[in-house]
């Protein structure tokens, strides 16, 4: 583990975008308890993929449909909260830093690590925008 002070503007940079932090496992699951769409982003302290997705998440929340809550957790620092957002990724391997989308408890998207390295904050937020224009907009009767 980190040192705390080393963490705050990581953590910093997705709580000013007006995701919550979610650093135990019972504000997990109060999260994901919540009707609709959540994102839940895995955060991390990697310089590569985490310092090319924080950006991402960033641009892609200025889209115009957006879930209708965000989360965060921090791999390797919040341990419990970590692994219980990890536990609704159920068939995937974990990695940091990651992002999904989970409709009423239930994943329907996720962006791992392997493909955040290989993109630019860019091309993280239009993917994500993507997703979010085809899984969270309102459903109309």
């Amino acid at each position: 583990m980190y040192p705390e002070i080393m963490l705050i503007p990581m953590r910093e940079e997705l709580t000013r975008a007006g995701i919550e932090e979610a650093r135990t496992a019972e504000a997990v699951d109060a999260a994901l308890a919540r009707p609709g769409t959540t994102l839940v982003v895995v955060n991390s302290i990697c310089g590569c993929a985490a310092g090319k997705m924080r950006p991402g998440v960033r641009l892609a929340l200025r889209n115009q449909v957006t879930p209708d809550h965000s989360i965060t957790v921090f791999a390797g620092q919040d341990r419990d909260a970590t692994e219980r957002a990890r536990s609704h990724f159920e068939g995937h391997p974990p990695t940091s830093p990651a992002v999904a989308i989970l409709r009423d408890g239930k994943l329907v998207y996720l962006m791992q690590r392997f493909i955040i390295e290989n993109s630019t904050p860019q091309a993280i937020a239009q993917e994500l925008s993507r997703a979010f224009d085809e899984l969270c907009a309102q459903q109309t009767a």
